[in-house]
């Protein structure tokens, strides 16, 4: 049976020393995740508190119920694209449905103990996929970057092409 590693280092035991280093380690975490969650936010479409709420939970949620001592959890920016999408699509109420969806799935594929087949993914994949995400995130932030508001098209060669034509318009 599953014991979150929260439970097993407090039956271990907890000193006032380990006590002062995680609330260090969590001060830092903090700086940068939470800085980060509200830009996900509005870069999802999504107000910015919902990326706090949402760092804030998650956070918590990791830390009790992960499995490893040193585990952070914070925003991530692969979901950015994701999150964007669904936002624009189905609105808010279908990102929380999509949500709860998610989990769902995880918590059958972690009780189904799926998690080992990670191992069978090759570096090449998770490389490119790492690598595109970035490309699709800087290529939609490349409207504000650059002062300019566009109704950008959905794919990355169009929205650079769209950025292209208006150039001039750089304020």
């Amino acid at each position: 049976m599953f014991v979150p590693k929260s439970i097993v280092c407090l039956r271990e035991g907890y000193s006032r020393e380990k006590l002062l280093r995680d609330l260090i380690a969590g001060v830092v975490v903090g700086i940068v995740a939470l800085p980060l969650a509200l830009a996900f936010a509005i870069a999802s479409g999504v107000p910015p508190e919902r990326g706090l709420y949402t760092a804030i939970v998650a956070g918590f949620l990791i830390s009790a119920l992960g499995g490893s001592r040193v585990q952070i959890g914070g925003p991530t920016g692969a979901f950015v694209v994701i999150v964007y999408g669904i936002v624009q699509k189905f609105g808010y109420d279908g990102l929380v449905i999509c949500t709860i969806i998610a989990g769902a799935i995880l918590i059958g594929l972690g009780l189904a103990r799926m998690g080992a087949l990670i191992k069978f993914i090759p570096y090449p994949v998770i490389a490119g996929f790492t690598t595109g995400i970035a490309i699709i995130i800087f290529t939609a932030q490349l409207n504000e970057a650059l002062g300019l508001d566009l109704k950008l098209p959905e794919h990355v060669p169009q929205q650079l092409s769209s950025l292209a034509t208006h150039l001039a318009a750089i304020n």
